[in-house]
C-alpha cells in the first residue's frame, strides 16, 4: 500500500497565528515548562533552538513568546482535517500537524500520486497552512518523506533511508525513543542506513523493544496500515444525551463517560486500541473523523481526542445544522493486544500517579509530597514540598532574586564553613561589605583557594516574622568549584554550583 504523509511543520507557531495570538510572519517561540518546545524558521533564523531555555532564548532573540496549548494545536488542526476531507476521504491524524492518506485511493481518483500531493497542498494553502507532503509504501518511510518533500518511488524505500540522519528517528509520532536515538548518534550511528546494517538481533540485545522499534522504521520494516481491516468484535460504544450537545464543556463531559464504557470494554477483550473513530451525529448531518496512535489508547487519552475533535467540529460550525450534536459514538477500528514490555520494565506516568493516588487514599493526603519551584529570593526558598497531585499556582518574579544559572545541589542547613583571607584570619560581613578579600574556603577537612568571588548581597527578608538579616556570596576555588555562601553570624554553604 501508498501511503501520503502530509506534515505541518512548527505546527503548535502556525495554530497560534490562527489564533490571531501572533501576527503572521513573526518570529515565534512556543514555551513549555521554561523552554522551548517549537520554534518557527523566523526563530531559528536569530538563534533559537528546541530545548533552549525560554530565558536563554529571550536573550538572544527578539520573539514573541506563545504559552504551549495541547487543546489550541489539536482542536486547531482537527478543523483544517475537515477541509482536506474535500480532496481525499479518511484523513487519518498522526498527531496535531501530521496526517496520513491512503494514496493509491487518492491517486485513483484525482489522476495519479502527484496529482493528489498538489490538491492537498493547495487545499492546505487555501486554510493559510504551510505544509509539505510525503509518499512511500510505509507509514513510517512517508512521515520521514514529508521532511524532504520526496515522493519515494515503489520499492525505493529502504534505499531512501539508507543515507537519512539519524534524528529523523526524533518525530514522535514514529515511536522511537529520544533516549536511545540520542545514544546511538553518541555511538557512531549516525544514519538510518547504520541501524539497518546492525541488525534487528543486534538491536534488541542492546535496547530492548524500544531498539526493534528503530529498527523497523530504519529498514522500513513498517507493518502498520492506513484503513486496516476492522475488528471482527464490535467493540463500540455511543452515548445520545438528553439535550443535543452545543458547547464545548458538555462534549468533554461526554467525552470522558465513553471513554470510561470503551476502554471496559477493551478490558473484557484484553485488547489496546491504536486507531480510533469519532462519529456525532446532528440530525440529517454525519461528522466522522480517524485519529491514530503509535502507543495505546489509555482512558485519559481517548476522552482527550473526543474533546479535541467535537471542539473542532463545534466551533467551525461543522454541526450547527443539525442544532448540536444528539448522538457520538465510538468506534475502535484497530485494536491489538497489549504490549508486554522487557525485564527492564516500563511503567507509564498514568500508571505510576494510580499508585501515588492509592497511598495517599490509605496513609493520608499528606503522606505523599513532591518538590514543584516555588517563587522565593534565596535556593531553598525556590523549592517547596507540597501533597502529590496538588496544581502549581503561578508565582510573581521576586526582586533581588539570585540570577541563573541556578545552582545543581541544596546543601544541609547544619553545613558550616569558614571563609578567611590570605593571611588565614576569618572574614565577616560588616555593613553590607567583607572585612576581608576571601583567598580560601575551610570546608569539614577540605582546604580550598579561592579563585574570584561575587557580592556580599545583604537580605533582610520576612522581618515581620522574625527572620534574622543574613548575606549571600557566590565564590569560586580551584576544581573548578562554585558555592553559594550565607552569613548569618557564621558562613553556611547554601547551594553548591558543581
Amino acid at each position: 500500500m501508498r501511503v501520503l504523509a502530509l506534515w505541518c511543520p512548527d505546527w503548535p507557531v502556525q495554530a497560534a497565528m490562527m489564533a490571531g495570538l501572533v501576527p503572521s510572519g513573526a518570529a515565534v517561540m512556543i514555551n513549555a515548562n521554561h523552554r522551548i518546545s517549537v520554534c518557527n524558521a523566523a526563530a531559528r533564523a536569530q538563534g533559537v533552538r528546541r530545548g533552549m531555555r525560554t530565558r536563554e532564548a529571550q536573550a538572544i532573540a527578539n520573539a514573541l513568546v506563545v504559552d504551549a496549548d495541547e487543546q489550541r494545536d489539536a482542536a486547531t488542526f482537527a478543523g483544517i482535517a475537515e477541509s482536506l476531507d474535500q480532496v481525499a476521504s479518511s484523513i487519518e491524524i498522526l498527531r496535531p500537524g501530521l496526517a496520513l492518506v491512503n494514496a493509491e485511493a487518492a491517486g485513483r481518483f484525482h489522476g495519479g500520486e502527484d496529482c493528489a500531493a498538489e490538491k492537498l497542498i493547495d487545499a492546505s494553502a487555501r486554510e493559510h497552512m504551510d505544509s509539505f507532503i510525503g509518499i512511500a509504501d510505509d507509514i513510517s518511510t512517508a512521515v520521514i518523506a514529508a521532511r524532504t518533500q520526496d515522493i519515494v518511488p515503489p520499492g525505493g524505500s529502504q534505499a531512501f533511508l539508507r543515507n537519512q540522519p539519524i534524528s529523523r528517528l526524533l518525530e514522535p509520532a514514529l515511536g522511537c525513543e529520544a533516549e536511545v536515538v540520542r545514544t546511538l548518534d553518541a555511538l557512531g550511528v549516525c544514519t538510518l542506513g547504520a541501524i539497518d546494517e546492525l541488525g534487528v538481533r543486534a538491536m534488541i540485545t542492546r535496547f530492548g523493544a524500544a531498539g526493534r522499534r528503530c529498527y523497523e522504521v530504519a529498514a522500513a520494516r513498517d507493518t502498520r496500515l492506513v484503513a486496516p481491516a476492522i475488528q471482527p468484535a464490535d467493540l463500540g460504544v455511543q452515548i445520545t444525551p438528553e439535550t443535543p450537545i452545543t458547547r464545548v464543556h458538555e462534549a468533554a463531559f461526554a467525552g470522558r463517560e465513553l471513554a470510561a464504557q470503551l476502554h471496559q470494554r477493551l478490558l473484557a477483550q484484553g485488547l489496546v486500541c491504536l486507531r480510533l473513530k469519532i462519529t456525532a451525529y446532528a440530525g440529517q448531518q454525519v461528522c466522522e473523523r480517524i485519529w491514530r496512535t503509535r502507543e495505546p489508547l489509555s482512558e485519559r487519552a481517548t476522552a482527550e481526542r473526543i474533546r479535541w475533535q467535537l471542539d473542532a467540529w463545534l466551533q467551525h460550525a461543522q454541526l450547527e445544522q443539525g442544532g448540536g450534536i444528539q448522538e457520538l459514538r465510538l468506534q475502535p477500528i484497530e485494536c491489538a493486544p497489549p504490549e508486554h514490555y522487557g525485564l527492564w520494565g516500563h511503567t507509564s506516568d498514568h500508571a505510576r500517579q494510580q499508585v501515588l493516588a492509592r497511598v495517599q487514599s490509605t496513609l493520608g493526603i499528606d503522606a505523599v509530597l513532591q518538590p514543584i519551584s516555588s517563587g522565593g529570593r534565596g535556593v531553598e526558598d525556590r523549592v517547596q514540598l507540597v501533597p502529590f497531585g496538588e496544581s502549581q499556582e503561578a508565582q510573581a518574579a521576586f526582586a533581588g532574586a539570585i540570577p541563573g544559572p541556578l545552582p545543581a545541589s541544596i546543601g544541609h542547613p547544619s553545613t558550616r564553613a569558614q571563609l578567611v583571607d590570605a593571611h588565614g584570619q576569618p572574614i565577616r560581613v560588616i555593613e553590607a561589605a567583607l572585612s576581608a578579600p576571601p583567598a580560601g574556603l575551610q570546608w569539614g577537612k577540605k582546604r580550598y583557594r579561592i579563585t574570584g568571588w561575587a557580592g556580599p548581597w545583604p537580605v533582610d527578608d520576612q522581618w515581620w516574622v522574625g527572620g534574622q538579616p543574613c548575606a549571600r556570596l557566590q565564590v569560586v576555588a580551584e576544581g573548578p568549584h562554585a558555592w553559594l555562601l550565607v552569613w548569618a553570624g557564621q558562613w553556611r554553604v547554601e547551594a553548591s554550583y558543581t
